[in-house]
């Protein structure tokens, strides 16, 4: 169960799910962990049966509208998705340049302290804030709300401007994950 009292109770109903980095690190200030972002949930679309109709990804972190396809469960694509991007994402940390390094693996390594499932860093916070989406307005509302993310935070003007969401796919563009639009 969830620590936050948002959690899944219907393995393929349509979620809204937040993923916040640890401590709020803004790890996706840097591409190549963007890319690692947006490579991993086209992989999980076509191989782990997700069905994803709209995301955002901002500096720490991810917002999802999306439900599992039947005779899958969105809980074990969650774990793995989590699980496949902080290892590729940490090993990146080490291995690149990076002018944080030391003080992001510090704190990542902190976070695991405190979790006796983990072996040295922790990258995602534990929670994924799952909000059940039962009707076509709430549906519409946090689409919306996703979308608007980069807009709020003063990042781009107009929603289907910023690349890592797909409020270019809703405005007509192709975007660079592959989801399913709703409305």
């Amino acid at each position: 169960m969830s620590a936050d009292n948002y959690f899944v109770t219907d393995q393929n109903a349509i979620y809204f799910l937040t993923f916040t980095v640890e401590d709020w690190i803004d790890v996706f200030t840097r591409k190549e962990y963007k890319v690692v972002m947006a490579d991993s949930l086209n992989y999980c679309i076509e191989n782990k049966g997700l069905e994803l109709f709209a995301w955002c990804l901002m500096s720490n972190h991810i917002h999802l509208v999306c439900r599992a396809e039947e005779n899958c469960r969105i809980s074990d694509i969650v774990r793995d998705l989590k699980k496949f991007t902080a290892k590729a994402i940490l090993k990146m940390i080490e291995r690149e340049p990076e002018s944080r390094k030391e003080w992001m693996l510090y704190r990542f390594r902190y976070a695991g302290k405190f979790d006796n499932r983990i072996k040295t860093y922790k990258f995602w916070q534990e929670t994924n804030h799952a909000i059940l989406l039962d009707n076509t307005r709430l549906i519409e509302q946090r689409i919306n709300y996703t979308h608007e993310n980069p807009v709020r935070a003063l990042i781009v003007f107009k929603a289907e401007d910023y690349l890592y969401s797909s409020a270019r796919d809703y405005a007509g563009e192709k975007g660079i994950v592959n989801v399913q639009m709703m409305l």
